[in-house]
């Protein structure tokens, strides 16, 4: 035991003497979640539309004036025919151009309509599509207000209310998955690196026929990476709750247990890319490519997984970026317990044996 303790010691004195280690261990997570948190958003701020008014009445200035004082939308141009719209987007600034119909005042009062057209850049589907949300909400609001005392017959009134996440902040849908990414590529990507590195130096086999057992051996190299992995995932937490205001609805230690379940996971199955990689370059291009891309496409944290064809759905099933990204969404944001989770923690449980499980098998050929 006083060797093995001796070994473990040695392996945080050798990443910690490893700057390069050291940053992709600290310094990526914590760009990661501000990049994510800050940069990419579904959300949409001071986007430049035009305007084309063929009316210019009271009316449809009271409508602009009341799009351009939102938060969403910066007029940036007021043009005259239909001829400029298609240089505008063309210059891609523009994203949108809201086109008020002849006479539209006098039609609103004395026909009860009148007509908007909105013309929105769709080369990004997703932010035409939240532009067209986000002003025909503006002018519902201002359709609301000059109907305030005008009774209509047979109204139906849909009120929609969102749980869980009402003001709609994609930054709470990129923590959870986030945080998955950090985790599962740190852990698996350091510990088959730091095991690869000794097969390739030629250290490997020394250590093996040491004192220590092979087993000592390999759970030495990744007990390091166990703790360091639990601080990315306490810093990401903390960064999480007081910089993006991300509740945690749920048990905080429910979430750590289930945290260091996943990191376990992680780093069993970066044993396992080390028992095929022969060079710290194969066990770092695995961990990437093999890793990282499955991770953000099949764990449903960017894409709905219900939307992805068959063959895909049954694939999702073995990642399990998929089971955590659950897991994470229903303790922070749902606020549930174990009861629910049971069945995403159990999968990720046995996933973890399994891969523990293929390394040894693989070991063992290789000693033998």
């Amino acid at each position: 035991m006083k060797r093995f303790k001796g070994f473990i010691k040695k392996e945080f004195y050798h990443i910690f003497r490893d700057r390069r280690s050291l940053f992709i261990l600290f310094g990526m997570p914590i760009a990661q979640i501000m990049l994510f948190g800050f940069a990419i958003t579904n959300e949409i701020n001071n986007v430049d539309i035009a305007v084309l008014d063929h009316s210019k009445d009271v009316i449809t200035q009271e409508i602009i004036t009341k799009i351009a004082s939102s938060k969403y939308f910066s007029i940036q141009q007021l043009i005259n025919n239909e001829g400029e719209i298609e240089a505008i987007f063309k210059k891609g600034k523009v994203k949108a151009v809201l086109i008020f119909e002849k006479d539209f005042s006098k039609n609103l009062t004395k026909e009860n309509n009148a007509t908007i057209q909105i013309i929105t850049d769709a080369t990004d589907p997703n932010t035409a599509n939240t532009i067209s949300n986000y002003t025909n909400s503006i002018l519902q609001k201002y359709q609301q207000e000059i109907n305030k005392n005008i009774k209509t017959p047979y109204q139906i009134i849909p009120k929609t209310r969102m749980v869980y996440n009402p003001e709609l902040k994609s930054v709470f849908m990129f923590v959870p998955g986030v945080m998955t990414i950090i985790l599962m590529l740190v852990s698996a990507m350091m510990t088959s690196i730091s095991i690869t590195r000794e097969k390739e130096l030629g250290t490997m086999e020394i250590l093996l026929v040491s004192p220590l057992k092979p087993f000592q051996v390999i759970v030495g190299k990744v007990i390091p990476y166990v703790f360091l992995s639990i601080i990315n995932a306490i810093v990401i937490v903390l960064l999480s709750i007081f910089i993006f205001k991300m509740p945690v609805q749920g048990s905080l230690f429910l979430l750590g247990i289930e945290s260091v379940l996943f990191i376990v996971t992680a780093l069993s199955l970066g044993i396992l890319i080390s028992t095929i990689s022969e060079t710290q370059q194969t066990a770092m291009m695995i961990s990437l490519m093999g890793l990282m891309l499955p991770t953000i496409l099949l764990s449903g944290f960017i894409f709905p997984i219900a939307s992805m064809p068959l063959p895909l759905q049954v694939i999702s099933n073995i990642i399990p970026a998929k089971w955590f990204v659950i897991i994470l969404k229903g303790i922070m944001l749902k606020g549930v317990g174990l009861t629910f989770l049971w069945k995403e923690t159990l999968i990720l449980v046995v996933m973890t044996l399994f891969f523990i499980a293929l390394s040894i098998k693989k070991y063992k050929i290789r000693l033998e």
